[in-house]
């Protein structure tokens, strides 16, 4: 990858980070860890990825992307508000009682949101009929889908990767945010989906296993999508709260807020990094 696209999303995925601060700390609720772990690939999918109108959020040849792991939103809100789907002050307004920015995704109030979700297991299955329907329809549409490792202990998801097999949708890209934690602790010790790219390519997927932190790696991924005739998982191996110091690797920052000396620490070390990158 370039360095002038390198940097671009590294700029983007920043801003994301901020947005998921602002949002927790304004709403004094909220999923910071897993959020920060994913802001990358938000930040791909959105800047690099997929084909969408943020101006015509419901444009029918848009491609889909459904937050399976729906507590995560506070980072899909930031990415979306920083793309022109809504303004990004409103992200300050996150679970507010008269917000249409709730602590999970509504497609019926937030534009550029395909799919309610929140109920661990349900979104991709969703996802998996989007990808039939864009087969049956004869649209050149991809439908995107992100995953938490703790969400995978759901059996509703490996009934939805058989279905995915089945129907060879090869326009389906499953992505698994491995950050190792869940809201119990490690999921090594709760209940281990591991060897996860085994059993993804036992459930008749192509796979990669990647730095999901990591921009290039993102990269070689999507473009193995592309390259693939069989659904396709990518297993981001990430850090839960990247990017915010005292957040990385801790379980306890899954459903937390900070407060407002945590909430300082985190933006002045975020708009550090800013600084850097804009120099």
């Amino acid at each position: 990858m370039d360095t002038a696209s390198k940097r671009a999303l590294e700029i983007f995925a920043l801003k994301i980070r901020m947005g998921i601060i602002e949002g927790t700390y304004n709403a004094k609720a909220g999923h910071p860890g897993g959020s920060l772990s994913a802001a990358d690939v938000f930040a791909y999918l959105y800047e690099k990825e997929m084909r969408y109108d943020a101006k015509n959020p419901k444009w029918e040849d848009r491609d889909r992307f459904v937050l399976s792991k729906g507590h995560c939103a506070p980072g899909l809100y930031a990415a979306l508000a920083n793309k022109g789907f809504f303004p990004v002050e409103d992200l300050k307004t996150l679970r507010h009682i008269d917000s249409y920015l709730q602590g999970h995704p509504n497609m019926n109030t937030v534009p550029g949101i395909d799919m309610s979700t929140g109920s661990l297991g349900q979104g991709v299955s969703v996802a998996v009929g989007m990808a039939k329907a864009a087969k049956y329809m004869n649209k050149d549409i991809n439908v995107y889908t992100l995953l938490g490792d703790g969400e995978i202990e759901e059996g509703q998801v490996w009934e939805a990767m058989m279905f995915a097999n089945q129907y060879k949708l090869d326009n389906l890209c499953v992505i698994i945010d491995s950050n190792g934690l869940q809201i119990d602790g490690a999921c090594s010790e709760v209940m281990s989906a591991e060897p996860i790219d085994e059993k993804v390519k036992a459930f008749g997927f192509d796979c990669i296993v990647i730095d999901g932190n990591d921009f290039d790696e993102l990269e070689k991924a999507f473009n193995a999508f592309h390259n693939s005739d069989k659904p396709f998982a990518i297993i981001m191996k990430t850090v839960k709260g990247k990017g915010v110091s005292y957040m990385e690797n801790q379980v306890g920052w899954h459903g937390k807020a900070p407060n407002e000396e945590e909430y300082n620490i985190a933006m002045a070390e975020l708009n550090a990094k800013m600084a850097e990158l804009e120099a």
